[in-house]
């Protein structure tokens, strides 16, 4: 990476500092505007714009800004104040514009005047239409992209440096991608707080917010299971590439290939570099995902404290709340409320509306009149022979068909096999309703503490593969394996 400083390799590409100049100060929404215009213009006309053209457009920008100011000109050889019509102006701009090196007008063999938009000028202009119109946020598989290709042996031993470096590029891209739904979030925060109208506040969450985030890209990012994929990728990195003499070397060997005046030691160290900079940006992943996820939770409660705000203060004693409110921010900035102690006689007075019940009471709900407990007659005592041997009866049964883990086990000993057998579950024997009971406290309880069996799903070991199932007598199950234990 190069030592020179960035500033000095930017001022020598622009040719001065003037290049920005002309975006600060009272004047920077004129530029802005001029300059945006100019470069769509020259845009369409690669062979540049004539000077009368550049002046019609500079002319008409500044009767769209009549507070211009002509500050930046008075170091000129021509006093502004001495331009008395338009266009006089609009050259005078025009030579300040070419001064500054945002336009370019080389010498001509002919008499003409070609005037052409500086290319790094373009550059900036773009990079500020980014900016005052960002495109929406996206949540793409860049980083699970990342994830598989560290899982995937066959390319970690057949092309790991390739693989490194192109996992650099799409972490460096889901970074950007986690930047981006930041900012989207802190702009409809922004957007939030600004509304003025339930209406709108509604319109914010519930159209913009919830199209463009929440079941876009946020729902991606939650889908994609990053705590738990980001650190296997690293362990991966760690175990697989930087303590594996044989991929090191694999990849040491690349860069010797590509860089054949690289000495030995320093492709080695660019490895070592490379694979500890992919971790790094790696480990950057979560903090900001969990950025995201604590700037989401702000949006709701803000979003909720809005709406409740603009509920309360949206009526006709909104104007008092309002300037009871502007006043205390005006005289007590910088402290929370609970810290105003005591409050002068200028300020509005606290008045609550009359309530009154139009119809009366009775127009009120009356909830119905609760009535005294009866007296609960007493059993008798005697109890027969029968009754007892019948209610034994009716508990064992119950016992026998509930769901338990009891009757899981039960079911589990009556298959064939002794310990460490393994049965599919197409292969499981089901009769009747009581078949059907026992495959429910099966898949019930395969998670308790107690049981002698376990279950294996092929869709942990296989996530991005569809799970298959298995037809059983009046149902279907997501094929497991049953283990005995």
């Amino acid at each position: 990476m190069s030592t020179e400083h960035l500033s000095t390799a930017l001022f020598r590409e622009t040719r001065g500092p003037g290049f920005f100049r002309v975006l600060s100060g009272k004047n920077a929404a004129f530029y802005v505007d001029v300059l945006d215009e100019l470069e769509q213009l020259t845009a369409e006309k690669p062979d540049g714009l004539a000077r009368e053209e550049v002046i019609a457009v500079i002319t008409d920008t500044l009767e769209r800004h009549p507070g211009f100011e002509f500050i930046e000109l008075e170091d000129e050889s021509q006093d502004p104040s001495e331009a008395s019509s338009p266009r006089d102006k609009a050259r005078l701009l025009l030579h300040y514009l070419l001064k500054c090196h945002w336009l370019d007008e080389p010498p001509q063999r002919d008499w003409r005047k070609i005037i052409y938009f500086d290319a790094h000028g373009a550059t900036l202009i773009q990079a500020l239409r980014k900016i005052a119109w960002p495109d929406a946020a996206v949540f793409t598989d860049k980083l699970i992209g990342v994830c598989s290709m560290l899982a995937d042996e066959s390319s970690l031993s057949d092309t790991p440096w390739q693989t490194v470096e192109n996992c650099i590029a799409n972490v460096k891209d889901g970074l950007s991608e986690l930047q981006s739904m930041q900012k989207s979030i802190q702009r409809f925060t922004r957007r939030q707080l600004e509304e003025e109208t339930l209406k709108g506040n509604l319109s914010v969450v519930f159209d913009d917010y919830t199209e463009q985030m929440s079941h876009a890209c946020y729902a991606e990012m939650v889908r994609s299971r990053l705590p738990l994929r980001l650190p296997a990728a690293v362990n991966r990195i760690t175990k697989r590439l930087m303590s594996d003499a044989s991929a090191f070397s694999d990849m040491q060997t690349e860069v010797l290939r590509r860089h054949p005046d690289m000495s030995a030691e320093t492709a080695r160290a660019m490895v070592g570099n490379t694979l500890d900079e992919l971790i790094t940006l790696i480990e950057r992943v979560m903090p900001m995902a969990d950025e995201i996820d604590r700037r989401t939770a702000d949006f709701i409660r803000r979003s909720l404290a809005r709406f409740r705000y603009l509920q309360d203060v949206t009526g006709e004693r909104r104007g008092e709340v309002k300037a009871f409110f502007d006043t205390l921010n005006n005289r007590h900035a910088g402290k929370k409320i609970t810290q105003v102690t005591q409050i002068d006689e200028s300020f509005p007075a606290f008045r609550l509306p009359s309530a009154s019940i139009p119809a009366g009471l009775d127009s009120l709900y009356k909830p119905p009149i609760k009535r005294p407990d009866l007296k609960q007659d007493s059993f008798d005592e005697a109890i027969e022979e029968g009754d007892r041997e019948g209610a034994l009866s009716d508990m064992g049964r119950a016992l026998k068909e509930s769901l338990s883990a009891h009757r899981a086990n039960s079911y589990v000993k009556s298959l064939p096999g002794g310990k460490g057998i393994c049965i599919a579950s197409a292969d499981l024997p089901l009769e009747g309703e009581a078949g059907f009971s026992d495959l429910i406290s099966l898949l019930l309880h395969a998670e308790s503490n107690g049981v002698r069996y376990r279950l294996e799903v092929d869709r942990v070991e296989q996530e991005s593969i569809p799970p298959e199932t298995d037809p059983l007598p009046g149902c279907s199950v997501e094929r497991f394996t049953l283990i005995k234990k």
